[in-house]
């Protein structure tokens, strides 16, 4: 079993950053494909970053691209997502999860957080 801990949301300006982090415990995530999804009111849930277990290989969203970027401490057992260039779509509870495969699929991952707010003003 993994528990995954999201935190670093909050209020920020259009153009801002902020950056989150997704701590687990439970297991060593070193063997789980990490994934940020996010979730906006009356929305489904949308992919937004993954990164393989190694860290050497990671994917985006198309609405997020250039803009964020995911990363891993294994050693740590940590995740993160630096959003710069914040826009008000954007605003979102974000979500960490784990998956056993590779994927960008919400269907491969088992695990998730609880999520984090994320509002972006404009």
């Amino acid at each position: 079993q993994v528990q995954l801990v999201e935190s670093g949301g909050g209020l920020v300006q259009a153009g801002g950053s902020l950056r989150l982090s997704c701590a687990a415990s439970g297991r060593t995530l070193n063997r789980y494909t990490m994934g940020w999804f996010r979730q906006a009111p009356g929305k489904e849930r949308e992919f937004v970053a993954a990164i393989n277990w190694s860290g050497g290989i990671t994917y985006y969203g198309d609405s997020v691209k250039g803009r964020f970027t995911i990363s891993r401490d294994n050693a740590k057992n940590t995740v993160y997502l630096q959003m710069n260039s914040l826009k008000p779509e954007d605003t979102a509870v974000y979500y960490c999860a784990a998956a056993r495969t590779t994927s960008i699929a919400t269907k491969e991952y088992d695990y998730w957080g609880q999520g984090t707010q994320v509002t972006v003003s404009s």
